[in-house]
């Protein structure tokens, strides 16, 4: 039986919050599954642009309320 992968199971995938053996299974039907990559893709780099911009904002948001002391 195939296993339908969804968003959710490739944002578990990215986090490392997947079993080893569902995480074999999710890459090996990314293989095969060109919808499936490219979904992974766009997700993974939405986390990426996420990262870098999350410091920024703590940043950002640290100096405006020390300004307000």
């Amino acid at each position: 039986m195939t296993k339908t992968f969804t968003q959710d199971d490739l944002i578990r995938y990215i986090y490392d919050e997947m079993p080893p053996e569902e995480a074999v299974e999710l890459q090996q039907a990314m293989l095969c599954d060109g919808a499936l990559q490219e979904e992974y893709k766009a997700l993974r780099a939405t986390v990426s642009l996420l990262d870098e911009l999350l410091p920024q904002s703590a940043a950002s948001s640290r100096q405006g309320s020390s300004s307000k002391a």
